[in-house]
């Protein structure tokens, strides 16, 4: 919707480049003549709060974006859910907000806005125009620096929480596939294979002082980031964030659990009975490599070779030539992209099919594409083609949403690597990866010993079993 010139221009130049890679066989992937490069500033306030400025003004708008490192899988171990419930706890009135007013005052002034939690973050962003960015500011810090964390709201938005898992969830086809059902079966570690989501009893059992406790330990400046993209004065703006947020207090944040996996080395596979699904459905996932080594950038060129576009190797063997299935999806991190998270993540994909075909049948075509990834380096022009298909995707990634995607990815370096500028060397990174570490990527990470299997089939209501690991 506020797609700037700028970003039509850089789509228009990544889709030339896929026809090029295409009619050249064998031609490396063009460079542009002058270098991608996204302004960034980035500092930090004394109390602790990371800002990130960047400066387009290609259209009357800015992006603000407030990032707390408390997600899905960082949340407390006895209180499952309690990422997400405070994530609409926030929309519930602040110092000088009353309930709902937030968005009112969002939308009043021309803007829009939404929040979401992840899997090591909850976000809130807002799109206005750019006279209106004090306002957005005002309001974000009131939040931070005092929410009305009341017994009222909490039971209220108990309800409405527990009523969302069991529409979203419980009682939808394919609600929790794979999303949910992956990272539970693939994991070993509670962090990162329980119930995301939440579990009922939990977000019911849920005290207004644990409430309390919560948002004054992770909502707090140092446990924060503050991403603004847009038509700014980058001068002014530092003015506003001091005025606003300077005086916000730090607090004792808890360093993070460990998330670490140990290494998978025999298939994991489940099955879940869902009266739900009108046919079967599949999800494999695999491991993938730490975040910014070589292996990292090569499987983001593997995800696009695999499953990303009607020319992806999955799509090709199983729509195209097999007509098992009628699509394919997946790629790296099903709640965002390759590069907003922190610790271990899944390369998935997952599809439907006839009940009448068998799913060894399903696994043995998705083989039939990986294992030769495995066994020999791909050819160039492949290569070629996987980073074209990648760079594309970065940059629309970029222009999306009036700023929304630029600015994520730069809060989420800031929160994660304390680096945004990050952003701007990416395409360098990728543009590393050989055909040699393709292979060796493949290799380790592609294989059978490292893949979960998840299958769920159609069952009637006395065979259904809920969300876990072996049945």
């Amino acid at each position: 919707m506020f797609e700037s010139t700028r970003h039509a221009v850089h789509k228009l130049a990544a889709l030339l480049f896929v026809v090029m890679a295409w009619l050249l066989p064998g031609a490396a992937a063009p460079r542009p003549a002058e270098e991608f490069h996204i302004p960034v500033e980035y500092y930090k306030l004394p109390n602790g709060l990371r800002v990130v400025l960047s400066r387009d003004r290609t259209a009357p708008t800015v992006c603000v974006g407030v990032y707390y490192r408390i997600g899905f899988r960082i949340e407390p171990r006895d209180r499952t859910g309690f990422a997400h419930l405070f994530e609409h706890m926030m929309f519930q009135g602040s110092k000088n907000l009353g309930k709902m007013e937030f968005i009112k005052l969002v939308q009043q002034n021309g803007g829009l806005l939404n929040g979401s939690t992840r899997f090591d973050f909850t976000n809130y962003f807002e799109v206005v125009p750019s006279n209106k960015l004090e306002t957005v500011l005002w309001a974000e810090a009131d939040r931070m620096s005092g929410l009305a964390v009341t017994d009222e709201n909490l039971k209220n938005q108990q309800g409405v929480v527990g009523n969302e898992v069991k529409v979203s969830v419980l009682n939808a086809p394919y609600g929790g596939f794979p999303w949910i059902d992956m990272p539970m079966a693939a994991n070993s570690n509670w962090y990162n294979a329980h119930n995301f989501y939440g579990d009922l009893t939990d977000i019911e059992a849920a005290r207004l002082d644990e409430v309390k406790k919560f948002f004054d330990t992770y909502y707090a400046p140092n446990n924060a980031v503050l991403a603004i993209v847009g038509d700014l004065d980058p001068g002014e703006t530092k003015k506003l964030v001091e005025k606003y947020f300077g005086s916000i207090k730090s607090a004792q944040v808890p360093p993070l659990p460990d998330l670490r996996e140990p290494r998978q080395d025999a298939e994991r596979r489940v099955t879940k009975k869902d009266p739900l699904v009108p046919k079967p459905a599949l999800a494999v996932g695999y491991h993938v490599p730490d975040r910014n080594t070589p292996e990292y950038y090569a499987m983001g060129l593997l995800e696009q070779m695999l499953i990303e576009g009607d020319d992806s190797l999955l799509r090709q063997e199983l729509v195209q030539k097999r007509g098992l299935t009628d699509g394919v999806e997946g790629g790296i991190n099903l709640l965002g992209n390759m590069f907003n998270y922190n610790g271990p993540m899944l390369l998935s994909a997952d599809l439907t099919f006839d009940a009448s075909t068998k799913p060894e049948t399903v696994l043995d075509a998705i083989d039939t594409v990986v294992e030769p990834l495995r066994s020999k380096p791909v050819d160039q022009q492949t290569l070629d083609r996987s980073l074209v298909k990648l760079r594309s995707s970065l940059y629309d990634t970029m222009g999306q949403f009036g700023g929304f995607g630029l600015m994520d990815l730069l809060a989420s370096f800031a929160l994660f690597d304390d680096d945004p500028s990050r952003v701007n060397s990416l395409d360098a990174e990728f543009r590393k990866v050989t055909p040699v570490l393709v292979q060796k990527t493949a290799e380790e990470y592609l294989r059978s010993s490292n893949r979960t299997v998840v299958l769920l089939e159609p069952a009637s209501k006395d065979t259904a079993a809920a969300p876990g690991k072996d049945r």
